[in-house]
């Protein structure tokens, strides 16, 4: 049974970090892309930063240079380092394992965290 376990989120004031982290069972996890997501209130699902098994990174333009996604095989996580984070950060976000050959959105995605709340705000 694959299980995705999301912590590190919480309240933090403009300007400051968090770092996110997805503990992942139930899969061999170094041979899968995994994906970080978040979900503003009103606002659709959307990608923030996505690792392949090989390390190669992606991310959408408005974290890009703030955020950072790594992995660490030997421990089945996936990791979001997020750096000077804006109000509009504030949203679920949401550790994903993607699809073989995944072409990076939510609809193909079949496996999630529970997701963790991040707010920034002063």
């Amino acid at each position: 049974q694959v299980q995705l376990v999301e912590s590190g989120g919480g309240l933090v004031q403009p300007g400051g970090s968090l770092r996110l982290s997805c503990a992942a069972s139930g899969i061999i996890f170094s041979i899968y892309a995994m994906g970080w997501y978040r979900q503003a209130p009103g606002k659709q699902r959307e990608l923030v930063a996505g690792i392949t098994s090989r390390g190669a990174t992606n991310y959408a333009d408005s974290v890009k240079g703030r955020f950072t996604i790594t992995r660490d095989n030997a421990k089945n996580t996936v990791y979001l380092q997020m750096n000077s984070l804006k109000a509009e950060d504030t949203a679920v976000y949401y550790c994903s394992k993607e699809p073989p050959f995944t072409a990076w959105g939510p609809t193909a995605v079949t496996y999630w965290g529970q997701g963790t709340q991040v707010t920034v705000s002063s």
